[in-house]
Parts: C-alpha cells; structure tokens; sequence
C-alpha cells in the first residue's frame, strides 16, 4: 500500500483515507493511530514511521510503528508502537490492552526473529532455548487506544498480530525506499 502511496505522490495515510468511508470503523482506528502517534508531526532524526491496518475476527485493528535503522550494525530498532482498535462492545479495557500487546511483541518476533533453519530434514529450533524471542530490552513501548463502540463484540486474541510487520516493513520503505519482500527481516534488507 505504501509503494502505491509513493507512486501517487501522496502521504500514507491519507492514501488509505481517501479510499475509505469517512464513517467506517477502518477508517476511525486509521485515524486515532495517526493522531496518537503524532504523524502529521516531524520525527527525530533518523526515525521513520510505517502504518498497516486490518480487520479480523470482527475486530478494527491499526497500527504504526516508529523505528530506526542503523546502517552501519545493519540492524533495526522498534521505539514505538501505537495501536487503535474497535472491537465493538467490551468490558474489561485492560484484557484489550494486554492481548494487543502481546499481539504486537508476538508479530515482532515472526518479523524480527523468526528464522526457521533444517538440517538433514529436521527443523533445528525446537523450543524457546534455541528459538530466540523478543525479550523486554528488545520490546518497543506500545501504547493501545481503544474505540468505544456500540457495535456487536468482535474477537481480541489475535487481531493485532496482522498489522505489526506491516507496519514494520513501511517504516523501513519509508527510511530506505526498498520494499522488503520476505521474513523475517534481515540485515541486507535494511541496508
């Protein structure tokens, strides 16, 4: 969505705003991330911001991501995420809160971490021990906004895995112009 933006000449954002109802739920979270994540702002030096938003299991999900890239270490850090969902009607905002989290810092560790090697036809990783996760120093802060909603309760476990790495790989286009095209990143990419 972000290479069509640019191809268009026009922000992120408002490329996916354009193409939504200015009343659907897609369109309030897109919006509330935004805000919250103070895009129309300037970013510090050698920053940059991606967005992804999605809709799963009845649920309105966007994210953005603020990262830097070293190019010289060749490596990524994710500084910031904030989330909008609409999950409909609800009644305890700190289970939202929890899930989306660990959502994110789940999806982050498919993007970042996730390489799956075989040796003579057996998958190497068998357990945490061998398979490394992101870890607290590692994890970005988050922040979750949560629509008030009138509409029937959509699912939570889940919905804000999709729009992590997305949201990720649009931050990283956005420093370097280079779509990424496979996963889990890896330091060429950022180069």
């Amino acid at each position: 969505m972000d290479e069509l933006a640019k191809a268009a000449g026009k922000d992120p954002v408002q490329f996916r705003r354009d193409m939504l109802q200015k009343d659907s739920r897609t369109r309030q979270v897109l919006d509330l991330a935004a805000e919250k994540a103070g895009w129309s702002k300037p970013l510090a030096t050698g920053r940059s911001r991606g967005v992804a938003v999605v809709e799963s299991f009845g649920t309105y999900v966007a994210e953005v991501a603020e990262i830097s890239i070293d190019p010289k270490a060749k490596s990524l850090q994710v500084h910031r995420v904030v989330a909008a969902v609409d999950c409909g009607r609800y009644v305890n905002p700190e289970t939202i809160r929890a899930q989306i989290e660990g959502s994110i810092v789940y999806g982050l560790t498919a993007a970042l971490k996730g390489k799956i090697t075989v040796t003579g036809g057996r998958i190497d990783q068998s357990n945490f021990n061998n398979y490394d996760v992101l870890r607290i120093n590692g994890t970005p802060q988050v922040e979750v906004h949560i629509v008030e909603s009138s509409d029937g309760p959509g699912g939570i476990g889940e919905p804000g895995t999709p729009p992590i790495t997305p949201a990720v790989c649009n931050a990283i286009f956005a420093a370097t112009e280079k779509p990424i095209r496979r996963l889990p990143i890896r330091p060429e990419d950022l180069a």
